[in-house]
């Protein structure tokens, strides 16, 4: 006879109180069984000491004896330290479904887009103000030209009216010297 250590049903509708049994794995979950080893509480808090009862020297017993333990009975061992459960490996367990991954695809290229928008706009002001710079320079350094050749047209007209004054005494000498 292949002997299991599981939980039967107990308890009202919605308010479910568990026993935790050695019985014969072609038994009704909650029928038959051959002798109550504890009781689970799910209602309990976590932490709570009344949560989970189980009598080890009987568990450790029936394991003894060769009877197998459900998943959670097997939980419930380890924590009381009768027996090592090894612990499970499902990588995909966690992986996102395909509709997940999608939605986070799209979520991760709006996000770039978001990004390189706001690095663009951010360039922009930094781009203007440099090309806003050298508009300024080369404004400045036009300026700067015409104010040298203003200058010198300046000081050449500041001569012209000398060199005209000096010129204009010898013309009127040669029209003398002519009449």
């Amino acid at each position: 006879m292949a002997l299991a250590i599981r939980l039967a049903r107990g308890g009202a509708k919605k308010r479910p109180y568990y026993r935790i049994v050695v019985t014969d794995s072609r038994n009704a979950r909650d029928g038959r069984f051959i002798e109550k080893i504890g009781t689970y509480n799910p209602l309990l808090a976590k932490d709570s000491g009344e949560r989970v009862k189980l009598d080890t020297e009987r568990a450790a017993h029936w394991l003894g004896v060769g009877a197998q333990p459900s998943d959670r009975v097997a939980r419930f061992l380890d924590a009381a330290g009768v027996r090592t459960r090894a612990a499970k490996n499902n990588p995909k367990k966690g992986e996102p479904g395909e509709k997940a991954k999608e939605r986070s695809e799209t979520r991760a290229t709006k996000t770039a887009e978001r990004e390189a928008a706001a690095a663009e706009a951010a360039a922009q002001p930094a781009a203007a103000a440099e090309e806003a710079e050298t508009e300024a320079v080369v404004a400045a350094a036009i300026e700067s030209t015409e104010a040298g050749i203003a200058g010198d047209a300046v000081e050449a007209e500041a001569e012209a009216p000398a060199e005209a004054a000096a010129e204009a005494p010898a013309e009127d000498e040669k029209k003398a010297d002519e009449a």
